[in-house]
């Protein structure tokens, strides 16, 4: 394989890590590669970006190799994020924002498995928005962090509690179903008492 195509396939990998990053080590397994041989597809890619007019970069941080928007672009990229009605939420994002919530305190662990799939990106732009916040710690192994949602949340949407979200869907059918039931054995209990 060439130097550029191994260079375009850690970009890949890098862009797909996103701030969990990847380390020498992890790019030579994928690559099946030997780690100086990733130590050079890295610092190939570094120069180029260093070279060229490029928004983002490759940084090292804590051996750890990610890919990073340029610190004198930083004024442009506070606007965007700061300004929440300029961009729209993702279907992704308005997923794990409607899950959070419901549910909160949540963790990205039981996001994902009401979800199905991966929600980290769908966090890191809720909260970039401040739409979520970590809330605390969750008890147990790793003590993963718990999100929730944040008065610019209430905000965002015209609230002025999370009581004022609307019932669940699920919610609802589960209390007309209660109501059916209980009508049934009203129904059910006065034939038996006329009969007996």
């Amino acid at each position: 394989m060439e130097m550029n195509e191994y260079k375009a396939i850690v970009e890949g990998l890098l862009f797909a890590a996103g701030d969990e990053g990847l380390s020498l080590e992890q790019i030579a397994s994928v690559l099946e590669i030997k780690e100086e041989q990733a130590q050079e597809i890295v610092s190939a890619l570094k120069e180029e970006y260093e070279r060229g007019q490029r928004g983002i970069q490759l940084v090292e941080l804590a051996g750890v190799f990610q890919l990073a928007t340029r610190k004198e672009h930083a004024p442009y990229l506070k606007k965007l994020v700061e300004s929440p009605g300029s961009t729209s939420l993702s279907q992704a994002a308005l997923e794990t924002l409607a899950i959070i919530a419901y549910r909160q305190p949540i963790t990205r662990a039981e996001i994902e498995e009401i979800r199905g799939v991966k929600s980290d990106k769908p966090i890191q732009t809720l909260m970039a928005k401040a739409l979520i916040k970590e809330v605390g710690r969750a008890e147990g192994t790793g003590r993963p962090i718990l999100y929730g949602t944040t008065k610019e949340f209430l905000d965002y949407f015209g609230l002025k509690t999370l009581e004022e979200l609307p019932p669940l869907p699920e919610l609802q059918e589960e209390e007309e179903i209660e109501k059916e039931a209980d009508l049934f054995f009203e129904k059910f209990e006065e034939n038996f008492n006329e009969s007996t």
